[in-house]
């Protein structure tokens, strides 16, 4: 049998808010024991080329001491490193784009 490497895991269920319960095993991800447990276990497909690019400038942005968003803001657009419209970074487009990349 030929395996395939897969840098993503293409069975990732929908994440659900886990609710509580008494029983061992409930109330998790995945039940114990049940799920191959794959290198890439919480994506949903390869980071794309810009992606990779956008964590590459951040923690250029972290390493220089940014630790607002602001802060953040300015540092990408210091680096020269653009939206993906290929706009200058605001505060709300960031959030935006954070909250885009962690869904």
């Amino acid at each position: 049998m030929r395996e395939v490497a897969v840098n993503f895991n293409p069975f990732l269920k929908p994440w659900l808010a886990p609710q509580p319960n008494n029983v061992a095993g409930k109330g998790v991800i995945e039940k114990p024991g049940e799920a191959e447990n794959f290198i890439w276990q919480t994506r949903k497909a390869e980071p794309t080329q810009y992606e990779n690019d956008f964590g590459d400038a951040l923690e250029k942005v972290f390493e220089a001491g940014a630790v607002e968003l602001q802060e953040v803001v300015d540092g990408l657009n210091g680096l020269g490193f653009r939206t993906p419209e290929g706009n200058a970074w605001s505060a709300e487009r960031l959030a935006a784009e954070f909250r885009l990349l962690a869904e």
